[in-house]
């Protein structure tokens, strides 16, 4: 029942996600903003560098390291071993402390050396995006004790935002790739491509994780099967060990 709930939610939280995207900006509504909005970019060498570095900070961040932690906390529910528990979740903590730094990074970057006029979709998203960043982690601290009442809600609630957190970083990725191709008129299809790869196999991943403790349960029915289907057959079939007559005449 609450697998049901998490995967309405997200699926709700996806369509919320697809109608921001899909609103016009109120910019959109003055043809000569837009048109100063589409005008090429001069590149410099100087904001080249940093719009490569300000693409790395927040890749590496909502598109890498903060999946990692999901699949990473994901995989602690099949581990049986309390200490590789233990290290799963502290890989996990340590992925998302160093996903919020570099997205912090990334954040400083962007608004002291470009423009920030929040008028389009890729800055809008981005400045949201921000602020459920910093959420996260104060919501992971503010865990509740096992046994505790509010620990399901607590566990919804940070889950939920997690995911949501990746699913609009990567999407805010790939917007911000295609506004960097159209200001600046070079090609960011290679980077679409690998991100696209790099999202695929996480996807894969995260689909696995679900259906591995069955399969794992079922290795183990089977064996288990398989075990008394051997030991009935030795008691049907006991060794022939009694001795053997000799009649001497």
């Amino acid at each position: 029942m609450l697998l049901f709930k998490r995967k309405r939610l997200l699926l709700v939280s996806a369509g919320c996600v697809i109608l921001m995207l899909l609103t016009p900006t109120h910019g959109d509504s003055h043809p000569e903003q837009s048109y100063k909005m589409a005008q090429p970019l001069e590149l410099t060498p100087k904001l080249s560098v940093q719009l490569k570095l300000h693409a790395f900070l927040l890749w590496s961040s909502v598109g890498f390291l903060m999946p990692i932690g999901v699949l990473l906390i994901r995989a602690s529910s099949n581990v049986k071993s309390p200490r590789n528990i233990r290290l799963l979740f502290y890989c996990h903590v340590a992925s998302q402390i160093v996903a919020v730094a570099l997205a912090t990074a990334g954040a400083v970057l962007s608004i002291s050396n470009f423009e920030n006029a929040f008028n389009n979709t890729h800055q809008r998203i981005g400045l949201a995006l921000y602020g459920f960043i910093w959420l996260q982690p104060l919501v992971g601290f503010l865990r509740p004790d096992r046994g505790v009442r509010t620990r399901s809600a607590w566990y919804l609630a940070h889950w939920l935002l997690g995911l949501g957190v990746c699913v609009v970083g990567v999407a805010n990725v790939y917007i911000g790739l295609h506004t960097y191709q159209e200001r600046t008129g070079r090609s960011a299809r290679p980077w679409t491509l690998l991100l696209t790869v790099e999202v695929a196999a996480m996807v894969f991943v995260y689909l696995v994780q679900d259906r591995w403790s069955y399969v794992v349960r079922q290795q183990e029915e089977d064996a288990a099967a398989l075990g008394d289907e051997r030991s009935e057959g030795s008691t049907m079939y006991p060794a022939n060990d009694h001795k053997e007559v000799v009649v001497v005449p």
